[in-house]
């Protein structure tokens, strides 16, 4: 496994790759993520611990999507078992909690530390404990509290972002995953960076085709109904075209799911 350099276009073949990907099963891909999305929701209405346990399976199940973008590539349809296959027994399954529990532990500092500069009130929000309004988004210390997360959330998602390949499809320990994956990341910023400027053009390209969509029906109260749809199948392509980053910024090709 070596790490490579890409340019600063590699971004936009990523993001394209994805989306191309995404439309040979469009239906499985999309019902994948649905299932994704239907397990943290599950696993976090475990009583206490709940939160935390959704957070460690984060890292499995994105493996899980690219596992099954693999798949597609290859022309197959992913079945719903593949989302598991990190989680599946195994000598990669260890690493994999291990893995899952830095995120959470992380990601739990990161909130910790928003607490610091509104008392809670985004971390709240953000875990469905109080009410989102206009009110307590606009006020100062909210800001500070999400722009602070989201800073410090940048670098715990470029520590996290090859691991989970690096873990099962490279049988990296761990600790050694997050720092391969935070120098990949880094290595390859610009890329990052176009990739990311790409996905931000995408989704809000979507939101705005959602919106004349319920203009032109002449009922405003539709715009959720074909925002929703519309955001969970964008946020389904943009999963689809995480395996191309870990394919061209490391030079071994990870094996076939199994």
């Amino acid at each position: 496994m070596n790490l490579q350099i890409v340019p600063a276009r590699t971004g936009l073949h990523w993001a394209i790759q994805g989306v191309r990907t995404f439309w040979r099963q469009p239906l499985a891909m999309s019902g994948l993520f649905f299932l994704f999305m239907a397990t943290v929701s599950l696993v976090s209405m475990v009583p206490f611990i709940g939160g935390a346990l959704a957070l460690v399976i984060l890292p499995a199940l994105t493996l899980g999507m690219m596992a099954a973008t693999q798949s597609a590539i290859q022309g197959k349809f992913p079945m719903p078992a593949v989302l598991f296959t990190a989680l599946k027994t195994g000598p990669q399954r260890k690493s994999m909690l291990h893995l899952g529990g830095w995120y959470a532990m992380l990601f739990l500092g990161v909130m910790l530390v928003s607490m610091l500069a509104d008392g809670g009130t985004f971390a709240n929000v953000y875990f469905g404990g109080s009410p989102i309004t206009p009110e307590v988004v606009n006020t100062e210390s909210f800001q500070v509290a999400l722009w602070v997360s989201m800073v410090l959330y940048i670098p715990v998602s470029m520590m996290f972002w090859h691991a989970p390949a690096l873990v099962f499809w490279h049988g990296l320990p761990a600790g050694k995953s997050l720092f391969f994956s935070l120098m990949a990341c880094w290595r390859n910023l610009k890329a990052f960076s176009v990739y990311t400027l790409v996905w931000i053009g995408i989704f809000t390209g979507s939101g705005i085709l959602a919106l004349l969509i319920a203009g032109l029906l002449g009922d405003p109260q539709l715009m959720m109904a074909v925002l929703m749809p519309m955001a969970m199948m964008v946020a389904a392509m943009f999963f689809t075209s995480m395996l191309f980053t870990v394919q061209d910024c490391f030079s071994a090709s990870p094996k076939e799911p199994v």
